[in-house]
């Protein structure tokens, strides 16, 4: 199964899951659609969104001024976009 990625004029937006208080740091799959993100980062303070950001921007080897968070700031289920990416670049580097 592969994660929701919508095509935008400036880039790419993915729909996400994030788990915070995990043992590590990593992407685990995809659950209902979403890439399933797990940081180890607490939800206080924007400390997980940080680490949400910092994780993809590795990943998908972007600067993290590239990717930011549209839908869902206080939320698990967020949408994020990442610009200058297209659907096919942002697929071919997740490891789902």
């Amino acid at each position: 199964m592969t994660p929701a990625v919508h095509t935008t004029p400036t880039g790419v937006r993915i729909d996400i899951r994030v788990i915070p208080r995990s043992p590590r740091t990593t992407i685990d799959g995809v659950r209902d659609g979403r890439l399933l993100v797990r940081v180890s980062a607490p939800p206080v303070d924007d400390s997980a969104n940080d680490a949400v950001v910092e994780v993809l921007a590795r990943l998908l080897d972007v600067p993290k001024r590239s990717i930011r968070i549209v839908s869902g700031p206080t939320a698990r289920n967020k949408t994020v976009e990442v610009a200058g990416m297209t659907g096919a670049a942002v697929l071919a580097r997740l490891p789902v």
